[in-house]
């Protein structure tokens, strides 16, 4: 016979110290493209049901359609292959219902540019829709996007192989440049609406260096093709007043992620992700509804995630960062959340994954003849407490979790306490409660958890400063 412990947490009252939300109503795009002149990708030669690249005719309808004041750029129904298309100006991609694009399984087809990649700046294919330093732009319809990734994980995994018995986990992943599908980079007022992908390369959709960008209703499938490493959803990056709504998401990496930069080049930029919100989503597999690092180097604040559900993914809440990182995490609120059959319902990390996130050059390689993107990798960060992460201000409330594997796995570190965390209104079933060390300040005001197995735990009422685990 199985038995059940209800265990009740530290009761308090209210939720001391949140602060208001009134910056919510400022996300989003300010302005979307208003011309409705139609400019045809047909009609500038792109080949429909073929295997022949339309990328040139793609690209002409959108230049034209910038060029003469902006308007819609469609395509008659059916399936197209291209490789990496730039948005201008007042332009207004239309991918309705019966339109497939293909992206190119050739990664000459998305041209080499300065962008940032997992934290760092460095040179990297174009995605395969890219919107770069663009004011006022948007992409619709109920059409899917297919970027057929598999020829990125391949190469991946295969490289991986290598990388792994020569001790260069930290930077495989920086060396196998593999395509991005949807980019927004240093642009404003950016509307990203309905539109399904498929099999992302790489990440799918990332809002880097920009700002007022709605993204709705918008559908991610990528694992169709198999198990797509680092095919997160949607990536934040170093960027604000950023609106997710109505997305359901179905990855192999970060469900839905916010990013400020990596250690020595992301404190460098020193660009916050700020003034963001996500709700009424849902996320199915992947390894976070809500993620936020692992890069946090510029620092992430003033979240606020709601009425989002989670099911099957690896973690609810998450923080990851590393000693390297710096940055602090602070004013998030993740309410009214519905977690189902994830393995942690929250999981706080500031050391998180050491055989990636730090860099060490291995005996036989020269620093002077590696890659510009391994110096920055290996860049020391000075003095070394710009590198301690600090988390704070968080502000859980209304979370309902069922088949959980733990409530709640927290390592802060001794330098650097999470501070700060309000939990109220949770009612978590889980099979064992938590791990938390070097926190402070935690609040519980009906904080339910029921343990299927009774199992020693350190509770959040009785830390105690031990050994972090690894």
């Amino acid at each position: 016979m199985r038995h059940i412990l209800v265990f009740v947490l530290l009761f308090v009252t209210g939720i001391a110290g949140a602060q208001n939300l009134d910056w919510v109503k400022g996300v989003g795009a300010k302005s979307f493209p208003s011309v409705q002149k139609v400019y045809s990708v047909n009609k500038y030669g792109a080949f429909k049901n073929s295997d022949k690249p339309s990328t040139k005719a793609i690209q002409k309808a959108i230049d034209i359609c910038s060029k003469n004041g902006g308007g819609v750029v469609s395509f008659d129904p059916g399936t197209y292959v291209t490789g990496a298309i730039f948005l201008k100006e007042n332009v207004h991609l239309k991918i309705d219902k019966e339109v497939l694009l293909l992206g190119s399984e050739n990664v000459k087809d998305y041209p080499d540019r300065m962008s940032r990649i997992a934290g760092i700046e460095m040179v990297w294919p174009s995605a395969m829709i890219n919107i770069l330093d663009v004011k006022n732009a948007a992409v619709t319809g109920n059409g899917v996007v297919n970027a057929r990734g598999k020829f990125n994980w391949d190469l991946y995994w295969e490289t991986r192989k290598e990388y792994d018995k020569k001790g260069l986990r930290w930077i495989v992943d920086y060396d196998v440049k593999r395509v991005r599908t949807f980019l927004v980079q240093n642009s404003e007022n950016i509307t990203l609406k309905g539109v399904t992908f498929k099999n992302a390369g790489f990440w799918t959709v990332q809002v880097l260096y920009s700002k007022y960008v709605t993204i709705d209703g918008v559908i991610i499938r990528n694992n169709e093709d198999g198990h797509g490493p680092s095919t997160d959803g949607i990536d934040i990056d170093s960027s604000s007043w950023v609106l997710i709504e109505n997305c359901d998401i179905d990855c192999n990496d970060d469900n839905f992620c916010l990013k400020a930069g990596r250690d020595w080049d992301g404190l460098r930029v020193n660009r916050p992700t700020e003034y963001v919100v996500i709700r009424k989503s849902l996320a199915r597999r992947g390894a976070g509804l809500v993620t936020l690092g692992s890069e946090t180097s510029g620092g992430i604040r003033h979240v606020l995630a709601t009425d989002l559900v989670a099911k099957n993914t690896d973690n609810g809440l998450r923080i990851k960062s590393a000693t390297t990182r710096g940055g602090t995490i602070e004013d998030i609120y993740f309410q009214n959340i519905v977690l189902d059959s994830v393995n942690n319902a929250f999981q706080f990390n500031l050391n998180w994954y050491p055989a990636y996130s730090y860099s060490t050059l291995p005996d036989g390689y020269s620093y002077e003849t590696i890659p510009a993107h391994w110096k920055a990798m290996l860049q020391k960060v000075e003095p070394a407490e710009k590198g301690i992460p600090h988390a704070k201000d968080f502000y859980i409330e209304n979370v309902k979790a069922t088949n959980v594997n733990i409530a709640i796995v927290a390592g802060g570190l001794p330098e650097s306490l999470i501070r700060n965390f309000n939990f109220k209104n949770c009612t978590i079933k889980a099979r064992s409660l938590s791990e938390i060390e070097y926190a402070e300040g935690w609040t519980f005001d009906n904080f339910k958890v029921s343990i299927s197995k009774k199992e020693a735990a350190k509770g959040p009422d009785n830390i105690e400063e031990t050994e972090r685990l690894q």
